[in-house]
């Protein structure tokens, strides 16, 4: 059974950062493409981040552009989303995917495995 995990969302004041971490279990990931989104409350899941399975190519919402960052350490099947100089407007519960794809896309609905997701608060 796959198994996404996220961990490291919490609350925090604007322009500060906080690192969040996907762990992926239940098969070997090394093949797939993993995407990070957002939703806030009323509104429609969003696009933050992907990265492709050699770590190589990423690709990066135009609001989070310059703030944040998407890596991945293969040996741990683990995705991780460094964000910084965090705004109010990034508040939302962010979600952890996984594409069994080596195309990196930036749709939700190509993504095939999802995480329980975890709360970002930012505050003014």
């Amino acid at each position: 059974q796959v198994q996404l995990v996220e961990s490291g969302g919490g609350l925090v004041q604007a322009g500060g950062s906080l690192r969040l971490s996907c762990a992926a279990s239940g098969r070997t990931f090394s093949n797939y493409a993993m995407g990070w989104f957002r939703q806030a409350p009323g509104k429609e899941r969003e696009f933050v981040a992907a990265i492709g399975w050699n770590g190589v190519t990423t690709y990066s919402a135009d609001s989070v552009k310059g703030r944040f960052t998407i890596s991945r350490d293969k040996a741990k099947n683990t995705v991780y989303l460094q964000m910084n100089s965090l705004k109010p407007e990034d508040t939302a519960v962010y979600y952890c995917a996984a594409r069994p794809s080596v195309v990196v896309t930036t749709s939700p609905h190509t993504y095939s495995f999802w995480g329980q997701g975890t709360q970002v608060t930012v505050s003014s």
